[in-house]
Formats: C-alpha cells, structure tokens, sequence
C-alpha cells in the first residue's frame, strides 16, 4: 500500500490538487526522475493498482495527472509511456516557473504584510533546523510551505494559480535537488538573501535572487537528467516531445 500520510502533514494551498490520484501521481514521478521507470515503459493502470493497493480508478486519475506534467505520453489506442522532457522543454519549464516566482517575490516584498513577512522568517528559520539534521523529507516540505507564503504574500489570486499550475510540472525536478545535503545548505542560503530582501522592502533583490534560485534547480535538473539518459540502453524508446 502507498503511504498516504506524507502529503497530508503541510499546509497546502487550496487551488494544488490534492487526494489519493495526487499521491500516485507523485510516487510515480519520482520513479521516473530517478530513473525506476524508463522512458518508453507501459504504464498498465491493472499492475499499478495492484502495486498500490488501490482501485483503477485513482490510477487513472494519477495517469492523466502525469500526462499533464509531460513525464508520460498517451498514445492512442496503445496506452500511457514514460517520458522524459527533452533538455529544450525543461528549459522552457524553468524558465517560466522562475518568471513566475520572480513576479511573486517582487509582489511579496511590496505587499506582504508584517504578519506575513514574519511567518516567512520563521518557516526560513525552521528550515534552518532540517538542514542541521540533514532531514531532507521536513526540508522539502517546509521549502514548499516556504514558497507558497511568497506566492500568497504577493496579494495576486491569477498570478497564485498560474504559478502553482506551472510548479506542478516542474515538481519532480525540484524534489531531486533535496536527495544532496549539500543543495539542502545551498539552497537555505538562497532563502537567506530572500528573506533578508523581503524584510527589508527590496522588490528589485528578491525578484532577481528568486529568478537565481530557481534557475539554480535548472541546472542542477538538467546534470541530472543528462546522467540518467546516458545510463540508459541505446535502444531505449523516448517518446519525449
């Protein structure tokens, strides 16, 4: 049975998909980023359902859910492959998603209010804790907590939902950074610059220090994935646009 508890513990924002078909979809992206599930693989909703312990019905769901964040195809009439992004569209990807936080964080240092901005400051410092730890599943889930208080701090409902629907294809990649201790200490240092930015009132500081820190996963995500297609069998199929 898939643990279902894990993604119920943070705060989430209301407009992410949440539920059972949510969870599957992740399990599965990760399978795929770290390379468990090769591109070119059938994805068969009656062995994930029994690897899962759940009807077909979420499967389904969880697959439409992966097809939207383009780690699988469907084909028609044959079913649903993984897939992985071409080096050109994860750059696309991250690029918008770092336009996005970028707008969100200029917002954020003009908008937030001081009960925000202390919130903001106080998840930066719990974060501070799991890097001390080396706990890089509170870490990932304090750093989307993290993000999602810039997101609401910029007082822009269509620029939230946009940015969140942007987030949930990039996602896999991001949650392969936090497999190093080191971007765990990295990438707290990003923060650090952040906040002290958005404390301060400095829109120009945090909306070019959160474009830095998103582009910063880019690379990481790209070395990433070039190791894992070279691992790969020549001959493996990549239906990846």
């Amino acid at each position: 049975m898939i643990e279902l508890s894990q993604t119920l513990t943070s705060p989430p924002i209301p407009t992410e998909p949440v539920g059972i078909a949510q969870q599957l979809c992740q399990a599965l992206e990760d399978d795929i980023v770290k390379g468990k599930l090769p591109p070119g693989q059938r994805l068969e909703e009656p062995l994930l359902a029994k690897r899962f312990g759940v009807s077909r019905t979420p499967v389904r769901e969880a697959l439409q859910l992966l097809t939207a964040s383009e780690l699988a195809e469907k084909i028609p009439n044959k079913g649903v492959y993984v897939s992985l992004a071409t080096p050109e569209r994860l750059t696309a990807m991250f690029e918008s998603m770092a336009e996005l936080e970028a707008m969100c964080g200029r917002l954020a240092a003009k908008r937030m209010t001081s009960g925000e901005r202390h919130n903001l400051d106080k998840l930066h410092r719990e974060l501070a804790e799991t890097v001390r730890l080396g706990d890089s599943d509170g870490y990932e889930t304090l750093n989307r907590s993290f993000h999602n208080t810039l997101y609401r701090g910029s007082h822009n409902d269509v620029l939230v939902d946009v940015t969140l629907s942007v987030r949930r294809r990039v996602a896999p990649f991001r949650r392969v950074q936090f497999t190093s201790l080191d971007r765990l200490a990295s990438s707290h240092a990003e923060h650090q610059g952040i906040v002290d930015a958005i404390l301060r009132g400095d829109s120009k500081t945090t909306e070019e220090l959160l474009y830095a820190h998103i582009m910063a996963v880019h690379d990481i995500s790209q070395d990433y994935l070039s190791s894992l297609r070279k691992a790969l069998p020549e001959n493996t199929l990549t239906i990846a646009k």
